[in-house]
């Protein structure tokens, strides 16, 4: 056994490579372009591919200059690298070329030219090989094209763009950034965007941008950002992170500029708010002129207007005061007085002295005070006490004043008062407003005093035709009650009457004259007066019925609409008649309480051809008959079947006191009757009460 232990030699390749024939063969599989230059720069040798780009065969390139041979830009270039070569020994690469071919198509071509030396070391030809890049020329021209159109798209939405490390650290300069935030480079990269984060959102940003981190989820957000011109800009911005292999290797975000939408929402969000506001307002002008106008009285005006303060203005207190010419002064109509104008809380403020209030009338303008200095100011201006006023101030809970006159065309009637326990900002749209109100107010002040004035003088005339007071008569007790309606200012046709006739027996009598006015007054007074005529001429109800059917055929219209209940009594028995022209049947009330309403026939009203007829109809001994208009038992709510049911029904719940009295009896039914019922009518009624029997009788 042998005993070498050398380690066998390689095996060693077949082929040569110095063979001519397999160098020719490489160069005409390669796929890229190849030649050998002299060092003077002529063509040695090329192979097909080389000569397919310059578009000259093999054989005519050997032993040519590159000018002779190759087009003038290509040669060129082939030229000054080799001398290139030539000088530094040293390859030359990457010099890019564009070759058109045959077939007109233009192809980019990299040459790249290398020094080759023989066994001595020296230079003996330069090598050229070219590479065919159209294709990553292309796409590298796809790519700048693509990241053109997204920096123009971009800069086109004001987006700002910066990238960050994993961790979230700035690392890459943002340019636009700066240029609004007026950052330097080392400021940005030290402190990065968050620095010029508005201090009241620094936090909430950061946080949420570590949140984002931390579960490497998109970053939406927004916030404003301080400009170089030292205002703010509201951005949105949104990162995302580069995610790589599992890793996130940066963090790539973009910067919106949204002030302009910010601003035009915010101008939208303030032009609604204003037009809600003033249809709000609009609304309740419309709905304080509705309830004015409903309002007849004073009293009922300060409700409304007091009840528009609370509700419209949100004023913790209001006052109202009328203006009383004679004595220069105001007086409150509700409130609890006035204590800034003089220290005292009573119900008169002299003009003198200095108020809201007063303030007002004097001025004949609104008086806006949105705080207490402001209060102080105007009213020491026009004269006040300061220590009074200090005083008032400093135990006071109000803080906001509003002081309006009541005006009609010019004349000061009044003034009006609103305060508030916090300071309360009136703008121009409020003082509008404000101003509006009290234009209504002082419209229903005036109405409501002139309704009263005029209602007053009504009522007095309407009760100035009806008796001034009823008989006494043994045997016999009569009562009545008068209440005008409130709904009018107008003298009513509603009238009662009473009166002892020749043979002893009383006449009772309740009629209705339909309509208001004066012309209601004088058809009640000719037939008021024409009834007892009659009566005592011929008393029988029937024929006073017949002689007022003449009567009212010769001196009343025949539009005009009369009706009566008409009744003679016998005092102490009372046995009696009674006659109905188209009027409700009497109520006669026993001494138990119970109701039962008379049968006999309604009749026509006055003036229409007819029978006139009467009925027997007694008034026993403890009984009470009630005669009445129909405004007692009808209205608009109520009809007149439905209103004779419950006056019956409310005798029954009268007490024992109340029946034995007529006079208690007629205001316990005059009350209950008219009880949630709002009157629209005159209601008269007459009491005939026959007191029981007695020994001494």
């Amino acid at each position: 056994m042998s005993a070498e232990t050398s380690v066998p030699r390689p095996r060693e390749s077949d082929v040569d490579i110095s063979d001519s024939a397999l160098f020719k063969g490489l160069l005409s599989e390669a796929q890229f372009a190849f030649a050998f230059l002299e060092p003077d720069g002529r063509l040695q040798r090329a192979n097909d591919v080389f000569s397919d780009v310059v578009g000259v065969p093999a054989d005519r390139l050997a032993g040519r200059a590159p000018a002779e041979a190759l087009a003038a830009d290509l040669a060129q270039v082939v030229t000054h690298a080799v001398q290139g070569v030539v000088e530094s020994d040293a390859p030359v690469t990457e010099s890019r070329v564009r070759v058109r071919t045959p077939e007109g198509e233009t192809r980019h071509w990299s040459l790249s030219f290398s020094p080759v030396h023989d066994d001595a070391g020296e230079l003996r030809a330069v090598a050229l090989i070219g590479m065919d890049v159209t294709e990553s020329r292309q796409t590298e021209e796809d790519l700048r094209r693509s990241e053109e159109r997204y920096r123009s798209l971009v800069e086109a939405q004001s987006q700002l763009v910066w990238i960050t490390s994993p961790t979230g650290t700035v690392v890459e300069d943002a340019p636009q950034w700066r240029a609004i935030t007026g950052q330097g480079l080392e400021e940005y990269l030290a402190h990065g965007w968050l620095d010029v984060v508005h201090p009241e959102e620094r936090q909430q940003t950061e946080e949420a941008w570590k949140e984002a981190l931390r579960g490497r989820t998109m970053f939406e957000w927004n916030y404003r950002v301080r400009t170089r011109a030292s205002g703010y800009r509201h951005f949105e911005v949104r990162a995302v992170p580069i995610i790589r292999h599992g890793r996130v290797v940066e963090w790539v975000g973009a910067n919106t500029d949204v002030t302009p939408q910010r601003e035009a929402e915010e101008m939208r969000g303030r032009l609604t708010d204003q037009l809600g506001a003033a249809a709000l307002r609009t609304a309740r002008l419309q709905g304080a002129t509705a309830m004015l106008a409903e309002a007849l009285t004073v009293e009922q005006v300060v409700q409304v207007i007091i009840d528009v303060g609370r509700t419209a203005l949100a004023a913790d207190r209001s006052a109202v005061a009328l203006l009383d010419t004679d004595r220069a002064a105001l007086k409150l109509v509700n409130g609890e007085g006035v204590p800034e104008a003089s220290g005292t809380t009573g119900e008169e403020i002299p003009l003198s002295h200095s108020s809201v209030m007063t303030m007002a009338v004097n001025s004949r303008r609104p008086v806006f005070a949105e705080s207490p200095e402001s209060l102080k100011s105007q009213l020491l201006e026009a004269g006040g006490d300061e220590r009074v006023l200090a005083n008032y101030l400093s135990n006071s809970d109000e803080r906001a004043w509003v002081g309006l006159p009541l005006l009609a065309a010019g004349r000061a009637l009044g003034a009006l008062r609103f305060s508030f326990t916090r300071p309360q900002k009136i703008s121009q749209e409020d003082g509008v407003f404000l101003e509006a109100l009290a234009g209504q107010c002082a419209l229903a002040v005036e109405r409501a005093t002139l309704f009263e004035r005029e209602h007053r003088t009504a009522e007095t005339l309407q009760r100035s035709l009806l008796p001034d007071r009823l008989p006494v008569i043994k045997g016999l007790e009569l009562a009545q009650r008068f209440r005008s309606g409130s709904r009018h200012v107008q003298v009513g046709g509603d009238w009662y009457d009473a009166f002892v006739l020749q043979d002893g027996r009383v006449a009772a009598v309740v009629g209705d004259v339909m309509g208001k006015g004066v012309k209601a007054a004088a058809g009640m007074g000719r037939i008021r007066n024409a009834m007892r005529a009659l009566a005592l001429t011929n008393p029988p109800p029937a024929a006073v019925l017949t002689g007022l059917d003449r009567v009212f055929d010769a001196t009343e219209e025949e539009e005009q609409v009369t009706t009566l209940a008409y009744m003679v009594v016998e005092p102490v028995t009372g046995e009696g008649t009674l006659a109905l022209a188209g009027h409700p049947p009497p109520v006669l009330v026993s001494p138990q309480g119970t109701a039962v309403l008379c049968d006999a026939q309604p009749g026509t009203p006055l003036g229409w051809p007819t029978s006139r007829r009467q009925f027997r109809f007694v008034v026993p001994p403890g009984h009470t008959a009630v005669l009445y208009s129909d405004g007692l038992v009808e209205n608009r709510k109520r009809g007149l079947d439905a209103g004779l049911a419950e006056i019956c029904s409310v005798v029954t719940e009268a007490p024992p006191e109340v029946v034995r009295s007529p006079h208690m009896l007629l205001d316990f039914l005059v009350d209950r009757m008219l009880s949630g019922y709002e009157q629209d009518d005159d209601v008269t009624a007459l009491a005939i009460h026959v007191p029981p029997a007695t020994k001494s009788d």
